[in-house]
């Protein structure tokens, strides 16, 4: 049954990488119109815009992938273990033209605002250059980490030379060889980039508030019997990520913690998985390491002990070393040589977190309390606003004049982050309070999800679904809980953007659901079997 009030399309969805292209099939799939709008050149959301040299995926590349065409995982190949941009890229490239939704998508058009429309039950949204569109139902599909934070450093608009956030690399590409180049923050991004402009940079210098545990990631390229195992057993994969407490594909809970094993053998295990790469150090050696802080210091140590071994200079082997945190209080990167980079002469490291702070940015270089860094490229590698940064780039006003920023000011609630009470019709893709795990198997949970409500809607002829503030208040109070029982929840103290504690001006709040992706998944289904409780359904006169 349709809708009373005739709308544009049925859906309308921001952002064209992993989580519009996976809307896009099964709102098609579903016999419904769909519109994707992307500011961007081209498809690919994060894969587009992170351009940097090193760029590349930390999730293995053949479970980093959609996976509700079982043609598409038989034909496409993966050249390496953890793909670069430039492959994923093309990747959802071969997506779209596989399953026809270029028609679908409309490029180069940003979305500035989308008001919930009382009378009709629509969402009447506006593009960047003033034309308006209208959907029943709005999807932000515009991922997690995609708003970049731009710290607020005197002088960045004063550089003689490039400055800019390493998410905005120029698209037309950058010559940095031969030049002195400054990266200001040492986050994943940087642990990617440095060893790369290393190379051929005349110099690059990094700027560490805060060290990482990094773990090795052991590229390896694909081999045709690798591939083989792998697509001879895609269906088993899928079901292990779709079952994994960080949706990946690791034999985890491993059934033993480092607490009741014996030191030598804690050892033994940890030098044995070591040089396999992967986040499998830590989701298959022991079950404890997040919830028990000697378990935790344990394996951090170890992770501190191979930094020294890499690293020659042991006063920038103590810097790289994280103190004071636990393992996971920010999300840990995985190692393609960085610790290596810092043994050549033309890389150097800057303490900025005590009394070597950062002052401004001139016109030449970088000043902090004890001298000045002259630069040629100053690259700002300093994290997203993850999670609500980008639904809140967007003026998204709900019921009652309500924004969303408004909503998000003091915490980020959200109903198991798909869903804002006082925002009908509006879904989220990975939303606030979501798990952090392997994400593209949580956006297409989120997309069944979505989905399956907007057919159940459908079928009965609803107008409105209204998120239910109650069921909003327990999903936070069920999510802040569990966030307390982990070693994750002293994130605040390490401005970890996984608690949104990076953000200026913005009070460290619960953005993420640790009680395990996989039990998050069960509850998404729960949700759908039992008739969507979390939500209430109107019919509009």
């Amino acid at each position: 049954m349709a809708s009373k009030h005739q709308a544009d399309y049925d859906v309308i969805g921001i952002g064209a990488g992993f989580a519009g292209l996976g809307l896009i099939h099964y709102i098609k799939e579903a016999g419904l119109s769909i519109k994707v709008f992307d500011r961007a050149t081209d498809i690919g959301g994060t894969w587009t815009w992170n351009r940097y040299p090193g760029a590349a995926t930390d999730s293995e590349g053949f479970y980093y992938c959609l996976t509700f065409s079982k043609e598409i995982l038989q034909e496409w190949s993966w050249s390496q273990r953890y793909p670069g941009w430039e492959e994923t890229h093309r990747y959802l490239h071969f997506v779209a033209e596989k399953c026809d939704m270029w028609p679908h998508i409309q490029l180069e058009t940003e979305i500035v605002s989308a008001q919930f429309q009382e009378g009709s039950g629509l969402w009447l949204v506006t593009t960047g250059n003033g034309d308006t569109v209208t959907c029943k139902y709005f999807v932000s599909a515009m991922g997690m980490i995609s708003e970049p934070n731009v710290p607020n450093i005197q002088g960045k608009d004063d550089f003689n030379g490039p400055c800019f956030h390493s998410s905005r690399w120029p698209q037309e590409g950058l010559d940095y060889a031969g030049k002195r180049v400054g990266i200001i923050g040492t986050g994943a991004t940087t642990v990617q980039m440095l060893p790369e402009m290393a190379k051929t940079a005349a110099s690059v210098t990094a700027f560490q508030r805060t060290p990482n545990f990094v773990m090795p990631a052991v590229q390896k390229p694909m081999t045709p019997e690798w591939e083989k195992d792998i697509k001879d057993n895609y269906d088993k994969i899928i079901e292990t990520c779709r079952n994994h407490v960080f949706g990946m594909c690791f034999n985890s809970p491993v059934g033993r913690n480092l607490a009741d094993t014996p030191p030598d053998e804690v050892q033994r295990i940890l030098e044995e998985q070591w040089p396999k790469g992967s986040f499998a150090f830590v989701f298959e050696t022991f079950d404890d390491l997040l919830t028990s802080a000697d378990s935790n210091k344990a394996v951090a140590d170890f992770i501190c002990n191979k930094i020294r071994q890499k690293v020659d200079d042991p006063v920038v082997a103590e810097l790289l070393c994280p103190e004071g945190y636990p393992l996971f209080a920010k999300r840990p990167p995985l190692d393609h040589g960085y610790f290596e980079a810092y043994n050549r002469d033309n890389v150097n490291l800057v303490d900025i977190s005590g009394k070597g702070a950062l002052v401004e940015i001139t016109e030449s270089g970088v000043r902090t309390t004890d001298g000045h860094h002259d630069f040629d490229i100053i690259v700002l590698a300093t994290g997203f606003k993850a999670y609500t940064g980008s639904p809140e780039a967007v003026a998204i006003t709900g019921r009652g004049g309500a924004t969303l920023t408004e909503k998000w000011k003091s915490q980020s609630p959200s109903i198991m982050g798909v869903c804002v009470a006082d925002f009908p019709n509006l879904f989220l893709i990975t939303g606030p309070q979501a798990p952090f795990a392997n994400l593209p198997t949580s956006i297409e949970q989120n997309i069944m999800w979505i989905t399956d409500c907007i057919k159940s809607m459908e079928s009965q002829g609803y107008d409105v679904c209204a998120p239910k503030l109650a069921a909003e208040e327990e999903w936070v109070a069920h999510t802040a809980e569990i966030h307390g029982q982990t070693l994750m929840a002293e994130g605040h103290k390490v401005n970890s953007w996984m608690m949104g504690a990076n953000i200026e001006n913005k009070d460290p709040r619960v953005l993420i659901y640790f009680g395990g992706a996989n039990v998050y998944y069960d509850k998404l289904r729960e949700s759908v079997d039992n008739g969507f409780p979390e939500l209430e359904f109107e019919r509009l006169a």
